[in-house]
Formats: structure tokens, C-alpha cells, sequence
């Protein structure tokens, strides 16, 4: 294999740094005259954007972004997920003005028709009948498992490393040494060891699952169908078929997290895979771009939460921990419904398929072009590269080829030539207006970059 040269790195990282910083001067100005935001960016996570200060958003529209000094750029980022319907697809920006204008009533804690029209069509996605609405998947999944409790009588929950489930605190876990569970490193103050909430074990390891459910105390295994925030890591032949056999041998709950694999059709990978969650959660795309989440129950799993709650043992309508008064309201409804119905379609998936499709072989046939010890993962309209080769079989070898520099070099480098990035890693997504052309731009800008740091 061809070596990425690290002086090459360093030498193409600082030129196009620089170049950056001079393209961007209003961007620059703005991130450097944000002083009343903690880190100058809204929330602190903005600062991984590469060439040492974001861009300022000034419009963005379908799968393109314009910043303040006027540039363009060809979104694959598109919001880490949250936008996979394009920036401001029509049909959501009219349901969100007609709510916001002609309707009003966007807070005001009363259901709508939208709900159950939402409800019914991830029903018909997914298969789960039975559905409770959020402001992010992270809220979904925080909800979800308290119910997932509430059910087993269990405390604990079974991840897997370097999954991603947002900002759950049980799910800042690893694997450690012999068989243990410790703090995923940077980890932010947990309120408790998370050894005591928590089982990691290794991503496709269904004898590690197996040994951590023996004891007893799980009560859900909560998974995403591939690993996606540490790069693209597949599952094994029969690995979903297996988590699936062991919840139910032992008596635990299959938590299914289609937040980032959406993208593997119109109802995600749980019907793309055949999979079968008793709950499933979902969040940041079904609302083009409008805050929500989702979290859908088997029916045995809804009725012994109501089970639970009508002899007493648990509130889930007033002080329980389950819900907001912003939750499920009608703006986000609203959203979901047009981007659910209008957007996101069945037609709009096969399209975007392909070009995920197109993208891995084109990024594929840089990497062989070029003998780079590098790999790449697909998940529907979802495709990644990793400085690793062979493929990642674990989130712990997907972490172990991570190179920040490498990373800085590649995002700040297709930046400086109109392409954007997922800034926490090479995720590129493609949306309903992304075009092959849009691909295969990227791909001419990638074979450039790479073939200069060789």
C-alpha cells in the first residue's frame, strides 16, 4: 500500500489553512467577534470544523451552503445527518409557514392531526404501531429507556463501543480491560461510574453480548444497525439475527437507533435489514431540518408501560422523567409530516441509494487507483472513508486508525475547493437534490487532494 506521507500531511495542511483564513475573511471576523459565545460558536462541538475557525452560515438551500463572504460550497455534511432532505425542502418550509402564519398555535401543548398521520406512516416504515414524539433522538432515547426499565424491572443497559446514541449518559461507555465497562475517554462529568448503568462490549461480538446479559440486570440492548459516528462499521452476516435471538432468550429489550441509518432506505435499516426492535428511535432527518425525534413501541412493550402506570407504579403524564412541554408539539408535526410525505418518499430514497452507491465505488476507486491503506463503508445514501484497510470490524479499530491531522488536511483541503464535509469525520450523505455530477465533483476533488499527500 501507498503511505500517506506525514511531512506532505503537515506541509498541505498549513498551505491550505492559510488559504482558508484568506477566503474567509468575514467568517474569521465574525467567529473572532463572537465573544458572549462560549468557544465564539453556539455550541462548543462547531469548533471540530477544520481551518481553526467555522464558517458563518449566510443561506443554504437543497444540498448547497453559502457562507458570509459569499462562497458556495457543495454540502455532503448536510447538518451530520439532520438535513438529509436537502436545506429548506419546499414542502416543509410551506407546512412550517402555514403552521407559524395561518394556523399559529406552534406551543401550544395540543395534538394535531399531523401527529397521527406522522405515527401511521413510521408505522408503515418501520413496523412498530405505537409512537411518542421528541425533540432530538437523544431525548428519545433517554425517554425510551426509562421505559425500557420501567418494563424489565432491570437498571442497566448494554451498548456497544464507540456506538453513537447522542448525549445519553449511559452510552459514554467502552470496553475496558477484562470484560469491563469504563468512561469513554473526554467523557464530560458523568453523574455516576458508568459501570454501574452500563455494559460496552465490542461491536459484532455476540459472545461478549451473551456474557453481559448472563448476569441478569439488562433491559435493553440499546444499537444502532452499523456503528456510524466513528466511521462506518458493518455488521457481520447474522450479527442482528443474533442480538435478536439473545433479548429474547434473555427476557431483554432490543432498542433499535436509526437516528444516522435512515439512510439505508425509506424505512431504515430495520426494513432494509429485516429487523426486529421492540423499540425503535429516530430523530434529526424526519423533520427537514425542524428539531424532533421520535421513539416507536412494540405493542406488548406500550401496554406494560400503561400496565405499570395504571397500578401505580410509575407516572408517565406529569413528573415520571418522560417528556417536555415542548415535545411532540405542532411546528414539529407539521414538519414531519411534509418531510415524511413529500420529501423523504420511497422515490427519493432509490435515488439517493444510487448515488451513495456511486459515491462509495468512485471513493472505492480512488483508494485502488492510488493503493491508499485506506477503506471505505456504505449505508444506503450514507458513505464514509477510513484510514484503515482492511475494512473496521469494531468501533475500537475504526478508533484506532483515526489521524486528526489527516482528517484537517482532507476537510480544510475540499473546502478550499467547494466541498463540505462532516466535520467530526469523512461522512458524506446525499440528499434528495444531490446529483451525480455533485458526486462526481467530489470525487475529482478527493483523487486531487489525495494524490498530493502520497
Amino acid at each position: 500500500m501507498s503511505p500517506v506521507d506525514p511531512a506532505s500531511v503537515a506541509t498541505l495542511l498549513a498551505r491550505e489553512t492559510a488559504a482558508y483564513a484568506d477566503a474567509h475573511p468575514l467568517c474569521r471576523a465574525g467567529y473572532d467577534a463572537a465573544t458572549n459565545l462560549f468557544g465564539h460558536v453556539p455550541m462548543t462541538w462547531m469548533n471540530m470544523w477544520a481551518g481553526g475557525f467555522p464558517l458563518q452560515l449566510d443561506r443554504a438551500s437543497g444540498n448547497r451552503v453559502t457562507c458570509l463572504d459569499g462562497v458556495e460550497l457543495l454540502d455532503f455534511a448536510l447538518g451530520d445527518t439532520g438535513a438529509m432532505a436537502g436545506h429548506a425542502p419546499p414542502a416543509t418550509v410551506r407546512a412550517v409557514a402555514r403552521r407559524m402564519g395561518e394556523l399559529g398555535g406552534v406551543t401550544a401543548m395540543l395534538p394535531t392531526p399531523d401527529a397521527q398521520w406522522v405515527g401511521a406512516e413510521l408505522e408503515r416504515r418501520f413496523g412498530l404501531p405505537r409512537w411518542s414524539f421528541t425533540l432530538s433522538a437523544t431525548d428519545a432515547n433517554r425517554w425510551a429507556v426509562r421505559l425500557a426499565r420501567l418494563v424489565t424491572g432491570r437498571p442497566k443497559v448494554l451498548v456497544f463501543g464507540h456506538c453513537y446514541h447522542g448525549t445519553v449518559d449511559e452510552t459514554f461507555a467502552v470496553p475496558g480491560p477484562g470484560g469491563t465497562t469504563v468512561t469513554r475517554p473526554g467523557n464530560v462529568a458523568p453523574p455516576v461510574p458508568v459501570s454501574e448503568t452500563t455494559y460496552a462490549v465490542p461491536w459484532n461480538d455476540l459472545s461478549a453480548v451473551e456474557a453481559a446479559l448472563t448476569h441478569g440486570d439488562v433491559a435493553a440492548i440499546l444499537t444502532e444497525p452499523a456503528l456510524t459516528n466513528i466511521g462506518i462499521v458493518l455488521p457481520d452476516e447474522g450479527f442482528h439475527k443474533g442480538l435478536r435471538e439473545l433479548a429474547s432468550r434473555f427476557g431483554v429489550l432490543l432498542m433499535i437507533d436509526e437516528t444516522h441509518t435512515f439512510s439505508a432506505g425509506w424505512g431504515g435499516a430495520t426494513r432494509a435489514w429485516g429487523l426486529e426492535p421492540d423499540i425503535l428511535v429516530i430523530g434529526k432527518s424526519i423533520g427537514g431540518g425542524i428539531p424532533c425525534g421520535a421513539y416507536g413501541l412494540r405493542s406488548s412493550v406500550a401496554d406494560a408501560v400503561l400496565a405499570r402506570t395504571q397500578s401505580g407504579e410509575a407516572d408517565i403524564v406529569d413528573v415520571g422523567g418522560v417528556g417536555g412541554t415542548l415535545a411532540g408539539n405542532a411546528l414539529s408535526t407539521a414538519a414531519m409530516r411534509a418531510t415524511l410525505g413529500e420529501v423523504l418518499t420511497e422515490e427519493a430514497f432509490t435515488r439517493m441509494v444510487a448515488l451513495g452507491t456511486r459515491y462509495a465505488e468512485g471513493v472505492q476507486a480512488v483508494i485502488d487507483d492510488l493503493d491508499l491503506p485506506w477503506s471505505v463503508g456504505q449505508v444506503g445514501a450514507r458513505a464514509e472513508y477510513r484510514f484503515t484497510r482492511p475494512a473496521p470490524h469494531t468501533g475500537e479499530d475504526s478508533a484506532a486508525a483515526a489521524d486528526e491531522d489527516l482528517d484537517a488536511c482532507l476537510h480544510v483541503a475540499l473546502a478550499n475547493r467547494g466541498v463540505l464535509m462532516t466535520p467530526f469525520h469523512n461522512m458524506a450523505l446525499m440528499c434528495p437534490t444531490t446529483t451525480a455530477d455533485d458526486v462526481d465533483r467530489h470525487l475529482a476533488v478527493l483523487r486531487e487532494v489525495a494524490a498530493a499527500l502520497v
